[in-house]
């Protein structure tokens, strides 16, 4: 359940209530694709950066340790050890985006196992008993991921083909909540928006999944080379159509400045793999920007990775030291960097809350919002 504290323009501050806990929103979502944050951090360490919620990967966790395996342990939280909410992705992106052979029907897709090469098929009923079967508070709907650019007859034609979709599996999911031996008989689901940049298409696919009365809304199919400024129109456009009293997630996206508008935008929810894919190629998110660890100018600093943080990292290494790491090709040199670029995350998001339960949202974006699109 979504309740809607107060809002700042189209800026949204309120809780989303689950099972699991409460998450309070603006939020960040933190990436464990296969159960664990890529960058030797687990679950235990996620408590200590301020994570609120773990997402964790449908596919990626079906094909390894097996779904029905996780259920045997307990589902996906006590297999983990993450005591807060989880929320899986439906598949859809990695079987369009990952598997080198696939073939859409509308029952579902047929594609090979980018492991292996093993056949599997997967439609909205199989999405949803592998999420079930994970045990997860939030499962996201089955949905066909279109490239961007693609011809408007193809996008028109595959926006119907993911409503019929969603259609099916908030079928099959109110099947799978009653049955007995189900992990998580409360959990929700979140409908996609799709429509590539065709704001029509957008429109009119929110229109229908809005209808359906789900959990929360999902926009997907953006951040994925189209200018920033074309998704934060395509955003736009789809706001007012979409349910005030129901939870907003922008899948993966993205940059600080990315969230910063959204947030502006009216999002609630936000996930991406940045702050830990970055972290380990050397580069720190702070207030005053990124920083390139792997500087040279790095290699006297005293100073910690950001003077405003207050992560673990920050209070006890040094940019002298985090840079000899990774100069050393030490694999700590990852796992303390994604750390803060996880607390950074999480507690820029915190921030946006406080600026927004203070009525300073405005004045929080125009003082930020530069320095975070900067590189050092």
């Amino acid at each position: 359940m979504y309740r809607l504290i107060k809002t700042e323009g189209a800026a949204r501050r309120g809780e989303f209530v689950t099972v699991h806990g409460t998450v309070q929103t603006p939020g960040f979502m933190n990436v464990a694709t296969a159960g664990a944050i890529k960058g030797a951090v687990s679950a235990w360490d996620l408590k200590e950066l301020d994570c609120q919620v773990q997402l964790c990967n449908t596919y990626h966790l079906h094909l390894r340790p097996g779904d029905e395996t996780v259920k045997k342990l307990g589902g996906i939280r006590k297999f983990t050890g993450w005591e807060g909410p989880v929320l899986t992705d439906s598949g859809g992106f990695q079987v369009f985006s990952l598997a080198k052979l696939r073939n859409i029907r509308e029952e579902g897709v047929t594609f090979a196992s980018h492991i292996d090469g093993h056949k599997i098929f997967m439609g909205p009923e199989e999405s949803m008993r592998i999420q079930s079967n994970l045990g997860s508070t939030i499962a996201m709907a089955f949905d066909e991921c279109v490239e961007n650019p693609a011809e408007y007859s193809y996008a028109k034609m595959s926006c119907a083909r993911t409503t019929r979709w969603l259609e099916r599996c908030k079928a099959e999911m109110t099947r799978l909540n009653a049955r007995e031996d189900t992990l998580n008989p409360k959990q929700m689901l979140f409908g996609i928006n799709q429509g590539c940049t065709y704001r029509d298409l957008r429109v009119e696919h929110m229109k229908q999944i809005a209808s359906m009365d789900l959990d929360g809304y999902g926009i997907g199919g953006l951040a994925v080379g189209e200018p920033a400024q074309e998704m934060y129109a395509v955003i736009e456009e789809i706001e007012p159509h979409m349910p005030k009293d129901k939870i907003r997630y922008l899948m993966g996206v993205g940059t600080p400045a990315n969230i910063l508008e959204g947030v502006r935008r009216g999002v609630d929810l936000f996930d991406c793999v940045m702050p830990t894919r970055n972290a380990r190629h050397g580069h720190a998110f702070t207030m005053e920007g990124c920083r390139n660890m792997l500087n040279a100018k790095y290699t006297l600093d005293e100073s910690p990775l950001d003077e405003q943080c207050g992560c673990p990292v920050c209070q006890r290494f040094t940019r002298a030291y985090i840079h000899h790491l990774f100069k050393a090709g030490e694999m700590l040199a990852m796992r303390l960097t994604v750390m803060h670029n996880l607390y950074f995350y999480n507690n820029l998001l915190k921030k946006i809350r406080g600026a927004l339960d203070e009525d300073r949202f405005e004045a929080f974006y125009a003082e930020n919002i530069e320095a975070l699109s900067r590189r050092i």
